[in-house]
């Protein structure tokens, strides 16, 4: 296979080291961005601690979550606005980002009340806008055929970054310790990977800035709203599965284990970065086989999933755990084609201003589903509420069903 470089790129001109080569690029950024994403769920992680020294309700625990996903889109629309990604070096914006970001999540440890750690979880989102977003175009601008393997490895990557505080939670005794401090420290270190080490790749992307003019053109566009359509119906699914999936093991593993909340937070981390996999292979496949495929069927599985496995709850774990292996592979792997779709689908002028509004209304969509599965899980049981997602994925399949008729051969979904 060819090597996509550039004998004139300036980072070989400069280093002479393999960093300038695709592949290394790639490794490069998806590691800095698993440790920079690591902040995302330590609200979710270190729970039981925060609901003990602040008092907090069911429903105030998952906004603490909820308030991530908000400083994410209100970062996401601020970086849009101001035009930051070609404003900015992209090394230079994800290292702040990631900085900043490690920083207002390691003052969740000396917040004084419930108002700041939603202000400390609103920030932590701001700043991560500044490294998800990013992150997807500097892996892309060292691939040209192959961008679907590459942008479904940064989703991965990203999604295994999302585990880790489960992990720290696993390994520490008390629940804080090491996960707030251990996430910070993370994303500290990516983010200083990423400013010491990465440059641009030889095929940038054309500079496509947010326009509000350009919103109702957007929006009339068919294909586009199909496209978005999608989306949605996964992001109604993928957070708050993510965000309560150790509750449920929790539940599940109840009178089981001596300390349950740290054996599901163990297999949360597992069954949330075997996500990582999936969205690796999706990217891959998606390339040869057409993304609304890849995307109707990660659903259709997922969906199918989140029907049945809260109905499992008291169920030995050799059924229960594995279903949540598989639920996890298949929740996030249709994630990075989405925002592949729409880059092709959208007019080529108003690709960008697609993108953010694609990005803003579907994590403000994961709201809902994050704060409300927890109380119907608390009031109906574990069935109802992850069977509450499945809508989610039925439409979803729905509008890649009517994209790809709408495309023709589905093959034209390649890069």
């Amino acid at each position: 296979m060819a090597v996509e470089t550039s004998e004139a790129s300036p980072w070989r001109a400069r280093s002479g080291t393999l960093l300038h080569r695709p592949f290394p690029a790639l490794l490069l950024v998806s590691g800095a961005v698993l440790l920079a994403m690591s902040p995302w769920f330590t609200a979710a992680a270190a729970g039981a601690l925060l609901q003990e020294r602040y008092d907090l309700g069911t429903g105030q625990l998952a906004w603490l979550t909820g308030a991530v996903q908000i400083g994410f889109v209100a970062g996401t629309l601020a970086a849009a606005v101001l035009n930051l990604a070609d404003i900015l070096p992209a090394g230079r914006y994800f290292g702040v980002s990631a900085l900043l970001a490690a920083a207002s999540n390691a003052l969740l440890l000396v917040a004084p009340g419930w108002v700041t750690l939603l202000l400390f979880r609103f920030l932590t989102g701001f700043f991560l806008a500044g490294v998800y977003p990013p992150a997807m175009k500097m892996a892309a601008t060292w691939f040209r055929s192959r961008r679907g393997m590459a942008i479904g490895t940064v989703v991965g990557a990203l999604t295994v970054g999302k585990a880790i505080p489960f992990l720290l939670r696993a390994a520490g005794e008390a629940p804080a310790i090491p996960v707030i401090p251990g996430a910070s420290f993370a994303a500290v270190l990516g983010g200083g990977l990423i400013l010491a080490a990465y440059r641009d790749g030889p095929h940038p992307f054309p500079r496509r800035p947010f326009r509000w003019g350009l919103v109702v053109e957007v929006v009339r566009d068919r294909k586009t709203r199909l496209a978005t359509y999608g989306y949605l119906g996964h992001m109604w699914e993928l957070y708050a599965m993510w965000g309560t999936v150790s509750l449920f093991l929790a539940a599940h593993l109840s009178g089981q284990r001596p300390d349950p909340g740290s054996a599901a937070a163990g297999w949360a981390f597992w069954i949330i970065a075997a996500g990582g996999v999936g969205a690796v292979v999706a990217g891959v496949v998606a390339d040869r086989w057409g993304r609304e495929r890849v995307a109707g069927g990660a659903m259709f599985l997922s969906g199918g999933l989140a029907l049945g496995v809260g109905w499992l709850v008291q169920a030995p774990s050799w059924v229960v755990l594995p279903l949540l292996l598989l639920w996890g592979v298949a929740v996030v792997a249709d994630s990075a084609q989405f925002s592949a779709l729409v880059t092709e689908v959208a007019p080529p002028h108003a690709a960008g201003t697609a993108l953010t509004l694609q990005t803003s209304v579907g994590f403000l969509l994961t709201i809902v589903t994050l704060t409300t599965v927890p109380l119907v899980a608390e009031a109906f049981g574990w069935g109802v509420a992850f069977a509450l997602l499945a809508p989610g994925p039925a439409l979803g399949i729905l509008a890649m069903v009517r994209l790809e008729r709408l495309r023709g051969d589905p093959s034209r979904g390649r890069v």
